[in-house]
């Protein structure tokens, strides 16, 4: 892992890999630490993927301050980072969570931007939070598995403040296309990955500015590609599809059958799709 100090001394760790110009990746979770991306199922092969662990997570730096865990003011990381890189403008990809980030760095400072991939995406920095009639059909998906209900009990306990390892695993079957072992084992791999301070941090007060947040992006005036999983709970298509329309010429994608992370349940799918936008 490579680091840097950010604007206020953090240290803060990032892993380079692949080839081309630079795409800067932003994890979610919120609070997970950067190692879940991988290498996004292969687009370093398109593309040299900066992938940064925000702060408190991973190989980065606790902070002095909690504040500085919130939503807005990671923003202040990237633009570190994007200093330290000597970049004039970056590319920003940002997933779930981390999408709040790219929307929070494309606020504040959106000249310093080349183009935006908000995949699968958070969308409470637009004011939107899915309901359980909005997750309805895509939990139905999995109906048919012996597993299905104890999974719906646990995500419903982990909505209601029952945040426990086991309801976040047993939840998890339902946020992949597919139970495979390849998600099984990228979905043990989440406990130990995830900062309960940097998440907690994360949704502070203030840390959300829906308004403010959707008159920058119809400001937005650079390639943005908004891409939806089919098959997602957490970010329904037919929300992240209200996303895409509030930036002028956004891109809106949708991955048949994927769940919240595309790279897991088809990643030969998902990067043919990105690398196309981001030549």
């Amino acid at each position: 892992m490579l680091s840097f100090a950010s604007y206020d001394g953090t240290g803060l760790a990032y892993r380079v890999v692949g080839s081309g110009e630079p795409l800067v990746c932003l994890p979610g979770g919120a609070g997970r630490a950067v190692s879940y991306l991988g290498d996004l199922g292969g687009l370093s092969a398109h593309r040299t993927l900066v992938l940064l662990d925000n702060r408190g997570t991973g190989a980065s730096d606790v902070p002095a301050s909690a504040d500085t865990y919130r939503r807005d003011r990671l923003a202040l990381d990237v633009e570190a980072l994007r200093r330290h890189l000597g970049l004039t403008r970056l590319d920003v990809l940002g997933h779930s969570a981390g999408s709040g980030i790219a929307m929070a760095y494309a606020e504040h400072f959106p000249h310093n931007l080349s183009s935006l991939v908000l995949l699968t995406p958070s969308l409470r920095a637009i004011g939107l939070t899915p309901t359980e009639q909005d997750r309805a059909e895509h939990l139905a998906r999995h109906a048919a598995q012996p597993w299905h209900a104890e999974a719906v009990a646990a995500l419903r306990a982990w909505s209601a403040g029952d945040d426990s390892p086991h309801n976040r695993l047993a939840a998890a079957r339902l946020f992949y296309g597919a139970w495979t072992p390849a998600a099984q084992e990228h979905a043990a791999a989440e406990d130990a990955e995830r900062s309960t301070e940097a998440q907690r941090g994360f949704s502070a007060e203030g840390a959300f500015s829906p308004d403010h947040t959707r008159r920058a992006l119809a400001d937005l005036s650079i390639p943005v590609l908004v891409y939806a999983g089919g098959a997602d709970p957490l970010s329904p298509p037919h929300m992240v599809r209200q996303l895409a329309e509030l930036i002028p010429g956004a891109e809106y994608a949708e991955q048949p059958d994927a769940g919240h992370y595309p790279w897991i349940d088809d990643p030969d799918f998902m990067v043919e799709r990105l690398a196309e936008f981001l030549v």
